[in-house]
């Protein structure tokens, strides 16, 4: 039976009763190469969704975008029904056309359907949370987020949704849009080499909303850095864990999603959550800002 950790602690989002794992878990990797199509074993990605909850994730992240349709189809294959406490998070505001590409989806319309197609191919009736992405490709874009979210608002008292997110804004947007509903997290493009949030999470942390970080390893273009692998070296680590680990220890609003296809690669991101940074190795991770590559993607 696979063994349970603490996974960094837990984390309430505002105003819920959901308590998640600070360690989660993000699906994007179980669809087919460039997140299209299906993946060349769905045996093995099923394995990675029962392997994540048996080792304690109650945090899968995911959108009906992925495949487009195949991520949350494979989800329900592994997971329905659902053990009680998952928390399944999913987004909207962008589609998928044959050319590969990821085109915005903010239209009244196009939300609706988005917050249906989920709701289908997850096998649920309403959707713990949903995170409206805008923004650019790898941050946000200036403008007003209130049509779009508004739509979301909608769903959300019609009982399709029962708390919103955002992903891709800034903290203007973040306060627009607090003016409309209650905000649950925020999910950013974040890690120890890319930091333009760190004054944002911190407000964040003050007002008990989580920050989720998305290519917390560097996306499809991992991260390198000498600092990482001489922390990694002298803690017997992987760079992975330590950029991880530092995650976890930059702030308790943040939650984890690291994804992967394998089974092996889960276990040891996990194993990240028992890593602990001593500050002189914090300070010297903390100086790479900016220091590794960046990536590429949507």
């Amino acid at each position: 039976m696979t063994k349970q950790t603490d996974l960094g602690g837990s984390f309430t989002l505002p105003g819920t009763s959901m308590s998640l794992k600070r360690m989660g878990y993000g699906a994007m990797q179980l669809a087919g190469p460039q997140v299209w199509g299906p993946p060349r074993d769905i045996d093995a990605a099923i394995a990675v969704l029962r392997e994540a909850v048996a080792a304690g994730i109650n945090h899968i992240d995911t959108s009906d975008f992925y495949g487009p349709h195949v991520t949350n189809q494979i989800i329900k294959q592994a997971l329905h029904p659902y053990p009680d406490g998952l928390v399944i998070v999913t987004k909207v505001g962008a589609r998928r056309l044959a050319d590969k590409s990821w085109p915005h989806a903010l239209s009244r319309q196009e939300l609706i359907d988005a917050v249906h197609d989920n709701l289908r191919n997850l096998g649920l009736d309403s959707l713990d949370v949903v995170n409206l992405r805008v923004g650019g490709a790898m941050g946000p874009s200036e403008g007003s987020i209130e049509e779009p979210l508004t739509v979301l608002a909608e769903l959300k008292r019609q009982g399709l949704v029962r708390h919103l997110g955002l992903s891709n804004v800034n903290p203007n947007q973040l306060a627009e849009a607090q003016a409309i509903t209650e905000i649950v997290c925020v999910q950013n493009f974040f890690n120890v080499a890319h930091r333009d949030d760190d004054g944002f999470i911190d407000d964040l942390a003050r007002r008990g909303i989580a920050y989720v970080p998305f290519f917390p390893l560097g996306g499809f273009t991992p991260l390198q850095s000498s600092a990482l692998d001489a922390v990694a070296a002298a803690l017997q680590a992987t760079p992975m864990q330590v950029a991880l680990a530092w995650l976890l220890q930059r702030s308790s609003n943040i939650l984890l999603i690291p994804g992967t296809s394998s089974v092996e690669h889960l276990r040891e991101n996990l194993r990240a959550a028992t890593l602990q940074l001593p500050s002189e190795m914090i300070a010297r991770l903390d100086s790479m800002d900016g220091d590794a590559g960046l990536v590429k993607m949507f």
